[in-house]
């Protein structure tokens, strides 16, 4: 967890602990489990890449700009 950015870490342990208190419960949940920190041990790589942030935020603004620009493009048309 040392690499996970802050920012990330209260959705980590939030998910991690509900995982661990379902496979706890039922062991059948443990692949669950496995499979969730197999995603979060991708997040770590994917998050501390250079630039990550901000081309997550590029994108949503692209996204929110193209949806804009479709969404006056409709209104045109009618």
């Amino acid at each position: 967890m040392r690499h996970l950015p802050e920012r990330e870490r209260p959705v980590f342990l939030r998910q991690y602990q509900e995982a661990v208190a379902a496979a706890r419960d039922d062991l059948g949940e443990y692949k669950k489990l496995k499979r969730l920190l197999h995603r979060w041990s991708l997040a770590v790589v994917a998050t501390n890449q250079p630039g990550y942030y901000e081309a997550i935020e590029a994108a949503k603004s692209d996204a929110g700009a193209a949806d804009t620009a479709a969404s006056s493009s409709e209104r045109g048309n009618r």
